[in-house]
């Protein structure tokens, strides 16, 4: 099962990331857009990531462990990392979360 430093590991691939905390949680951010928010010390991992609105319907379908994000509302998803999602899968949303969180680009 996915970890937080596993997840915090992971992100160290990716450029322009901001991360702060707040009230227990981290919160990664490309630009002024948060694309992740990590609650810090649960077991299991609980994550809150932005995504595209057709693909968390789709999620949420799914699986139980998969709702609205409470942070990131109809943009995002919170995923209880409780093994219904794999490793692969949980790496592979926050990749796209941090996909979809690019800022504009400017003419």
């Amino acid at each position: 099962m996915v970890s937080e430093k596993a997840v915090v590991e992971y992100l160290g691939r990716f450029e322009d990331i901001v991360e702060r905390a707040e009230k227990g949680w981290r919160i990664f951010s490309r630009g002024e857009k948060i694309f992740l928010c990590v609650e810090e010390g649960k077991t299991p991992l609980r994550v809150e990531l932005r995504c595209d609105r057709k693909l968390g319907k789709t999620l949420q379908e799914r699986y139980e462990s998969v709702m609205e994000s409470r942070a990131l509302g109809r943009n995002g998803i919170e995923i209880v990392c409780s093994g219904q999602l794999s490793d692969d899968e949980v790496y592979d949303l926050i990749r796209h979360a941090y996909e979809v969180s690019a800022p504009e680009a400017r003419e």
